[in-house]
């Protein structure tokens, strides 16, 4: 008889490890769609704008007759403002968001040569896009930067943001809501990473810009996700205690105990 009732306590002790289980994965799983919804949101203004830039550009263009090379990068342009829809509802996480500012770095790179070559200029040096809002195109040179409570450091900026550091302004930085507050975007946390990744990784600068404090906020999603871990092994080890004193309930009411 003792053995049947280990048993029956093992296999009471199996379902509640396996209720626990699900209960944390669909947890976790609502907080990596929370994470990703503010990313996902940002990535598409980014679409969108360029796909405004686009059509600035071609009312630029009208009338005049384009050379293989200005055709040749407007297409490219064209064709980087349509695959980035395309990668962006193909979002399920935030890294995904890597390969959307991927192909916008690129499209705007392009429409930076179509004008170029427009006006009889050289092509522009493929520099990363304004750290303080990628949106505001290509960087024209680099300027010391410290973010609150962080160290200086050296980061892309277009010209008008390097005028206002330079004049001990604050730059047009790219804002996002992280609860309650507005913050600047690399101060939005860890699922951000990707998003700036896609922008600057190919010019060998992510280390230098986005590790330690100039991602603060990553810590506190940190925080957030051992706290969602550490809820689930609570609520895990409440389902076990729940099974165990169950099936114990029931063996006393089959003994009369």
């Amino acid at each position: 008889m003792m053995g049947v009732v280990v048993l029956l306590l093992l296999v009471g002790l199996g379902f509640a490890v396996v209720a626990a289980r699900r209960n944390n994965e669909k947890r976790l799983a609502a907080q990596r769609e929370a994470e990703l919804e503010p990313v996902r949101k940002l990535a598409f203004e980014d679409i969108t704008a360029l796909g405004v830039e686009l059509q600035s550009l071609d009312l630029d263009l009208a009338g005049r007759e384009l050379g293989p090379g200005e055709n040749a990068d407007y297409q490219r342009a064209l064709d980087a403002y349509e695959a980035a829809k395309s990668a962006g509802d193909a979002i399920q996480r935030p890294d995904d968001v890597k390969h959307v500012t991927e192909i916008l770095e690129d499209g705007r790179y392009a429409m930076a040569c179509v004008r170029a070559r427009v006006d009889g200029r050289p092509l522009p040096i493929r520099r990363p896009p304004c750290f303080f809002d990628p949106r505001h195109g290509l960087s024209t040179e680099d300027v010391p930067y410290a973010p609150p409570g962080g160290a200086v450091r050296d980061v892309p900026a277009c010209a008008l943001d390097a005028e206002r550091v330079r004049a001990g302004a604050e730059p047009d930085s790219r804002m996002v809501m992280v609860g309650s507050r507005r913050v600047p975007y690399w101060q939005g946390g860890r699922a951000y990473q990707p998003y700036a990744s896609g922008y600057f990784g190919h010019f060998g600068v992510m280390d230098m810009m986005f590790m330690g404090m100039l991602f603060g906020g990553g810590f506190d999603g940190l925080g957030d996700g051992l706290g969602a871990i550490g809820e689930g092994i609570g609520d895990g080890i409440g389902a076990i205690g729940d099974g165990v004193g169950d099936m114990f309930g029931d063996i006393g009411d089959m003994f009369d105990f």
